[in-house]
This record gives C-alpha cells, sequence and structure tokens, in this order.
C-alpha cells in the first residue's frame, strides 16, 4: 500500500465515523469520531470537501452546504457551526458564551466548499443553476467582513472578531495574515465561479479588485529581520508558521524575494516547529501575546503542535527539498499509526500531551497536499 493509498484508507474511515444525521436527515459531518465538536463546523467542512471531497460525494457536499446556508444572519453572517437540531451558532466558544465577534474565516470555507462542489462534483449545468442561487448569500457574507483600508481582514481591538478557526482563541487585532489569505482565495474563487457560471458580471469583477488589493497589501505583514510572515500587526504581532507555509502552498502571488526567503526559513528552521511531524503555530512552540481565553502555554492553540497544517508545509517542503517532504510524512504517518489521529499533540517540551482522537482534519489535510502533488 502506498502511502497516498494509506492516508485515503484512514480519511475514509475518519470521515465515515464522524458523520451524525440532523433533525431534517442531513447527514453532517462533525470535526471529530468522539462527538466533541458534536456539530457541523464550517471550516472543517470546507476542508473536508476540498481535501477530500472525492470520498464524500456530490450530494453529502450540497446537503452540507444547504444546511449553513439556511444559518445565514439578517447581517450577513455565517455561521461557525451548524449544530443537527438546526441551530447556528455564530463564533467560537460555548453556545451562549462567545469568544469574541462571530469568526472571520466562516464565509471563505463555505466558498470552498461550494467551489469545489461546482468544479469538480457536478455538471456544469448543476453548477449554473446552484451558484446563481447561492450567489446572493455569498456575497452578503463576504461584504460582512471587517477590511482595513488597504483591503487585508481587519480586527478591531476594541472588539474583536474570533479569527482563523484554528486560531479561534488567540486575540489577533489589527492587519491579519492567515485571514487575509483566505479572504484572498476566496475572492478569487467567486471571480472564477461568477465567469463561469454567470457570465461577465460586475460581481466577479468586484472580486478580483479586492484580490488585488490584498496581494499589494500582504507584503506589509513579512518582517525583514525575521524572515517571515507576521499573523497580525496589532496584538499577536508574532511570526506564523501556519500563515506562512499556508500562503506558499496556495501559491500567493509575492515578490520572488520574500517567497524564497520565506520558504527557506521554514526549510532551515523545521526544528523550531515541527515535532513528530506536526506543526506548531509560533517557533519554538512559543505561547501567543494574547488570548480570548485562558489556555495553558503547552496545550491546544498555545503552544500544541497540529497535523492540520502539516499538509501545508509539505507542499513547501515538496518544492523546496523533496527528501525533507518524504521524512515529514514518513514521521507523521508512523505517529497516525502508532497513536492515533489526534487534534493536536504535545511538544518537545510537553510530549505526552494529547487532545481528541479521530480528529477529521489532521488526516484530511495531509491527503489534500498529497492530491495536489499527484
Amino acid at each position: 500500500m502506498t502511502q497516498m493509498e494509506e492516508l485515503t484508507a484512514l480519511c475514509r474511515q475518519l470521515l465515515d465515523g464522524c458523520r451524525k444525521t440532523a433533525f431534517d436527515g442531513t447527514v453532517l459531518f462533525t470535526p471529530d469520531g468522539v462527538a466533541n465538536y458534536d456539530a457541523l463546523w464550517v471550516r472543517d467542512l470546507g476542508y473536508m470537501a476540498e481535501y477530500c471531497g472525492d470520498l464524500l460525494g456530490a450530494d453529502a457536499v450540497e446537503n452540507c452546504i444547504r444546511f449553513v446556508l439556511r444559518g445565514q444572519r439578517e447581517d450577513g453572517w455565517f455561521p461557525d457551526r451548524v449544530e443537527s437540531s438546526g441551530e447556528a451558532v455564530y463564533a467560537a466558544g460555548e453556545k451562549g458564551k462567545p469568544v469574541g465577534e462571530a469568526n472571520l474565516d466562516n464565509t471563505p470555507f463555505l466558498i470552498f466548499s461550494v467551489n469545489t462542489w461546482c468544479r469538480e462534483l457536478v455538471s456544469q449545468e448543476k453548477a449554473t443553476a446552484s451558484f446563481q442561487e447561492w450567489a446572493p448569500l455569498l456575497d452578503r457574507g463576504m461584504d460582512c467582513i471587517p477590511l482595513s483600508e488597504d483591503g487585508l481582514v481587519w480586527n478591531a481591538p476594541e472588539k474583536p472578531h474570533s479569527p482563523y478557526g484554528f486560531t479561534d482563541t488567540v486575540c489577533k487585532t489589527g492587519r491579519l495574515l492567515m485571514e487575509s489569505v483566505l479572504y484572498w482565495r476566496a475572492c478569487r474563487m467567486m471571480e472564477s465561479l461568477y465567469d463561469s457560471f454567470q457570465g461577465n458580471d460586475a460581481h466577479g469583477r468586484l472580486y478580483a479588485e479586492r484580490a488585488e488589493k490584498i496581494e499589494k497589501a500582504l507584503p506589509q505583514l513579512w518582517d525583514e529581520k525575521e524572515g517571515l510572515f507576521m499573523a497580525a500587526d496589532g496584538l499577536c504581532r508574532q511570526p506564523d508558521i501556519w500563515g506562512s507555509a499556508y500562503l506558499l502552498a496556495e501559491k500567493f502571488p509575492l515578490p520572488e524575494e520574500i517567497r524564497k526567503r520565506t520558504a527557506d526559513w521554514l526549510v532551515q528552521n523545521r526544528g523550531r516547529y515541527l515535532y513528530r511531524g506536526q506543526v506548531s503555530h509560533l517557533p519554538d512552540w512559543a505561547s501567543w501575546e494574547k488570548l480570548l481565553i485562558e489556555i495553558p502555554h503547552g496545550e491546544y492553540q498555545n503552544g500544541a503542535c497540529w497535523a492540520t497544517a502539516s499538509g501545508w508545509v509539505w507542499q513547501v517542503f515538496h518544492q523546496e527539498k523533496p527528501e525533507y517532504a518524504q521524512e515529514l510524512l514518513d514521521e507523521l504517518l508512523e505517529v497516525f499509526r502508532s497513536d492515533g489521529v489526534y487534534e493536536c499533540m504535545g511538544s518537545p517540551e510537553f510530549p505526552e500531551y494529547r487532545k481528541l482522537p479521530q480528529f477529521v482534519v489532521s488526516a484530511v489535510n495531509v491527503r489534500g497536499a498529497l492530491r495536489r502533488a499527484e
């Protein structure tokens, strides 16, 4: 069995184990197979659809998209998650105890699911009809996300939103890196979807303009001295491993010197953020400057290591240093076999730490990276 075949079999098992039937018969895909996160999370669906849409199938992805669309608020915000009862929750944290305002990545991840469904899973005719139905809702969802004057996703320090969901406990403020790259991808997808399914439409040109503004402004978050992108330019202005790897994996257009120096940093400093094939958010497993809730150092989003980002780092290594890519994959698959697939695991400082087994995205995102390289 090849490593790709092993990952595919593992993803099938995890996807089968995370199914939950909603009140209306819709089959939801929860983030894990032990019902800890017992709802349909929009970003997890986005990763599952984009990286394993072929395993989910067209009907399953469409049903989940429609389940989320029904939860849009009057002000345009889409849910962070939707419970099996159909109740929509817009921000991270316990229901009724939100961690900040509505998450900034809800709409982009929904668009990732829509894009995969339209492009890969259904006919042109069906994609056209559905996109024309959904487009006004998606437009409203994109329009409510706050942007800076130069077009980057903005998080006001006086009333911060919960940011990207895998840092949804982190109080990143000002202009944001990962969230801007997610928004940029969603803009480029909407531009292309409008062009394909609605012809020469002004909305498509608007999304192109928004994407171009982000392409122009994002290098301002690159730190010349560090050689890496910063997570934000307000609170938590810290070197962002995940965001830097993600924008390279997604081929965000950068000046060649910045692209090369960022890739070189990730290659040359891999011992400062990789542990057992999994990735910390910050170099040296550091803590964030400020959190929205209390998390001990070394745990969860405050210093633990995650396979969620391993595929993006693998893609960078695959291009820059293929032998390091193979080492990362070998080590990660051995962890999956011996320990299981966890949401996150410990660092060299806290090697025994584990959080939540049967976490789907940990495997799905790695398979997605390998699929792109085939």
